[in-house]
């Protein structure tokens, strides 16, 4: 009984491994390491990837709630969500060339000092304008196909449900070629001194 207590506490001590990691961001999939608000994790973005209760509140999949640093909350005890931690003083992004084509008319979810929460909608068969991204999290919602024109090269890409990419900054076009339609999360990084955006 002492072994299995023992056992027990040794895996409650150990830290969750993240599901993607890089300069800019942790993020970890139905553990929130970052729940209690230390310093150095920074800003917290909760991506709810079914319905789950977050800090006593019901949210749905695709919803997102935002936590300020040093904020604390209560995580979800069951149920599939992303804990997405902003790293302070990750690099600084660069703004873009003077011509860049704009970003798409994505609904903004957040919009904040640091970053932007878009939620991006294309319909089957949809073609986007030209436009361009920043460094960003692409989190994909919905199982379905994407192709892209970017520098000249055509690529189509299969958007796998839940999975968590890092994108660098790119201008291009992009087709929902797929038989359902595109949803996916990006939290965008912003250049400093950007113009605030329209939560919607």
């Amino acid at each position: 009984m002492r072994m299995i207590l023992v056992a027990l506490l040794f895996f409650q001590a150990v830290p969750a491994s993240p599901l993607l990691e890089n300069d800019f961001v942790r993020v970890f999939r139905n553990s929130a390491p970052c729940a209690a608000g230390a310093a150095s994790c920074g800003d917290r973005i909760v991506l709810a990837l079914g319905t789950v209760e977050l800090s006593g509140q019901k949210i749905q999949r695709g919803d997102v709630k935002v936590f300020k640093t040093g904020e604390r909350y209560s995580p979800p005890k069951d149920g599939e969500y992303l804990e997405v931690v902003i790293k302070p003083g990750h690099p600084k992004v660069m703004a873009p060339t003077p011509g860049t084509p704009p970003a798409p008319g994505n609904k903004v979810l957040y919009d904040g000092k640091d970053f932007t929460i878009f939620e991006e909608k294309m319909q089957p068969g949809e073609l986007s304008s030209p436009h361009s991204h920043n460094q960003r999290l692409a989190i994909f919602l919905n199982k379905t196909q994407v192709q892209q024109w970017t520098d000249g090269k055509d690529e189509t890409r299969e958007l796998v449900p839940d999975l968590v990419t890092f994108r660098p900054a790119v201008v291009h076009t992009s087709k929902d070629v797929g038989t359902v339609p595109i949803r996916n999360i990006l939290i965008e990084f912003k250049p400093y001194n950007a113009v605030p955006l329209k939560v919607e």
